[in-house]
């Protein structure tokens, strides 16, 4: 969601605004539903993950309409190689340019043309049975990203959310050219 809400921010710049970008919100099995968040920066102690997760989405449909939201879809399938691939869910196949991938480190993970990028996670204890995928700097091949706790990343809300944000920039200076760039709003 980070992810979603900082490409969602960018649309002003001119290399953003001819962009589609779209975001499977299928939150049926997170993690999120069963946290209690009383140390996370910026966010009131006491608050649920399971609202944490209807307030993100909320957020991004009124601040950020332009990103479409899939609701009630489970990726199943990636195929091709970038800038061309295609994602199936349990209901029809998307095709995309460029994939980020954010689903939890559960050893249930199941997408078929990711599963041989899957290997014990780096940061977590073994007796957990969690799985990352391999990754470069959340680079898992040419065109797909992988953030959260499916990087490798402990699984602390914010380090999870900065993975995806980060990701985001990266994305952001692919679509200009290469230019180092970044998106925030100001009171300026």
């Amino acid at each position: 969601m980070s992810c979603a809400l900082v490409l969602g921010s960018a649309n002003n710049k001119h290399f953003v605004s001819n962009k589609k970008i779209g975001v499977f919100t299928h939150q049926k099995t997170s993690a999120l539903k069963e946290a209690l968040f009383n140390n996370v920066y910026g966010i009131p102690a006491g608050t649920l993950g399971a609202d944490l997760l209807k307030e993100s989405t909320g957020h991004l449909l009124e601040k950020y309409p332009h990103i479409t939201q899939i609701p009630n879809e489970k990726v199943l399938k990636i195929e091709g190689t970038a800038p061309e691939f295609a994602v199936t869910t349990n209901k029809k196949t998307y095709k995309t340019r460029i994939i980020v991938v954010g689903v939890g480190s559960a050893n249930t993970f199941a997408i078929e043309g990711l599963m041989q990028f899957v290997e014990p996670h780096q940061k977590s204890l073994p007796e957990k049975q969690r799985i990352q995928l391999k990754n470069s700097d959340h680079k898992v091949k040419e065109g797909i990203y992988v953030i959260g706790t499916l990087a490798g990343w402990r699984s602390q809300l914010a380090i999870a959310a900065g993975s995806g944000a980060a990701v985001a920039t990266d994305i952001l200076t692919l679509w200009n050219g290469g230019i180092q760039t970044h998106a925030h709003d100001s009171i300026r």
